[in-house]
């Protein structure tokens, strides 16, 4: 038996050290939707942000997490290490967060024909990628 998936998106979570720098950073420098907040359950707060049909959901705990995960991205650690947003506008996502000062990891290259990539780290040092087709 496999999932039987009824969304065609996905919703990701991420618990923030810096939750005012990184509602920023999603918010003004990359520009993504800011839909809401709600309480989360054993306290905290639950920041959503639409990345077209996915939600991104910036969390603050209260009391915050006692681990911190490994930083470095790829080569830093295994399990979830990055995720992509597909845009149409690569070199303006790239001009707004080298003026909003965002760490530039990768910098926009065509890792395979039509294919365009570069790679950021929010705040908390983990790394979104934005990839483009031509």
């Amino acid at each position: 038996m496999s999932a039987d998936i009824t969304k065609s998106s996905i919703d990701l979570g991420i618990v923030a050290k810096d939750i005012d720098a990184m509602m920023t950073f999603y918010e003004k420098t990359l520009g993504l939707p800011f839909e809401g907040s709600m309480p989360m359950p054993g306290g905290g707060t639950m920041n959503r942000f639409k990345a077209g049909d996915s939600v991104i959901k910036i969390i603050s705990l209260e009391p915050q997490a006692t681990a911190v995960a490994a930083p470095g991205g790829i080569r830093g650690a295994t399990g979830y290490r990055y995720w992509t947003i597909t845009v149409s506008n690569l070199s303006e996502c790239i001009e707004k967060a080298e003026a909003a000062d965002a760490k530039i990891i990768v910098k926009s290259q065509e890792v395979r024909p039509g294919i365009i990539i570069a790679i950021l780290a929010d705040p908390d040092g983990n790394w979104v990628e934005l990839l483009q087709i031509t």
